[in-house]
């Protein structure tokens, strides 16, 4: 019986998935689509109320963002559910906000052998530390 193993370069930007099952290697790339972090300019106060209109506007762009973030953090998991072994890795908080996300399916909590972090890289880049992890020669493609 193949194992299917799942290896994860992910950030609030992309996320690369790298499938290896037998001597197979496939590559997907999820893009969020996440707006970028909310940049208020100036500070004044609406009328009527003590709240700035800046910090207001950055509340709800934040709130965007973060339902934006979990819909993109849902749809990678449900590629990695159908993985045996999964191994996430990349630069910043998303890995491990992806890893909670996972954690919420014990299920699916049990597949994560590792979580590590590495810098931004480029798709041969991840496919070859994935393959270094699950210990796939590296000739198998």
């Amino acid at each position: 019986m193949n194992v299917k193993k799942i290896g994860i370069w992910v950030d609030h930007k992309e996320a690369f998935l790298v499938s290896l099952q037998g001597d197979q290697t496939e590559v997907a790339h999820i893009e969020s689509n996440a707006d970028s972090h909310y940049k208020p300019s100036g500070g004044w106060k609406a009328s009527g109320t003590s709240i700035a209109q800046s910090v207001s506007k950055e509340q709800t762009a934040d709130e965007r963002l973060k339902h934006q973030l979990h819909q993109y953090y849902q749809q990678i998991a449900a590629e990695a559910g159908k993985a045996d072994r999964v191994y996430l890795c990349g630069p910043g908080a998303a890995k491990t906000e992806l890893e909670k996300e996972m954690t919420k399916d014990k299920s699916r909590h049990a597949k994560i052998e590792s979580v590590e972090t590495c810098d931004k890289m480029t798709e041969k880049q991840v496919v070859a530390k994935v393959k270094s992890f699950f210990h796939v020669p590296a000739r198998l493609s």
